[in-house]
């Protein structure tokens, strides 16, 4: 297989595994972002509720949250760092409450490489 068709074979396989569901993490879900001015990898975890049909609920409204709200919200709390390793040391060894799902945790791995990746490279990142 040449590498033009393994390349179009894993962008159809990831695409296809982005769109499925999954069940949400009980115990909050976090937002990545990377500032090139300050050089920074910053990740802020949001608490959050999950109803009978895995929607995440605003834990002060009990409504659904929606992707594109123009109400923002107020993280539980807020890590930054400059690599992968840092972060993922961060929320998994100093804190060990965070994350209960083995999927979020692999998901939270392989975004903070791609935003570590482009803050050394001077992306722009997009959190998948």
């Amino acid at each position: 297989m040449d590498s033009k068709n393994s390349v179009d074979e894993k962008t159809m396989i990831d695409n296809n595994l982005s769109n499925r569901y999954i069940d949400l993490d009980p115990n909050g879900y976090f937002i990545i972002k990377v500032d090139l001015e300050e050089k920074k990898i910053i990740l802020e975890h949001f608490l959050n509720n999950i109803n009978d049909e895995g929607y995440a609920l605003d834990p002060e409204t009990n409504e659904p949250i929606k992707c594109d709200s123009q109400n923002k919200r107020v993280s539980n709390e807020v890590f930054k760092g400059i690599s992968a390793k840092q972060l993922g040391i961060m929320i998994t060894e100093e804190r060990n409450d965070l994350i209960t799902k083995f999927d979020h945790a692999l998901y939270l791995g392989r975004e903070l490489q791609k935003a570590e990746e482009c803050l050394h490279k001077r992306l722009p990142y997009i959190q998948d």
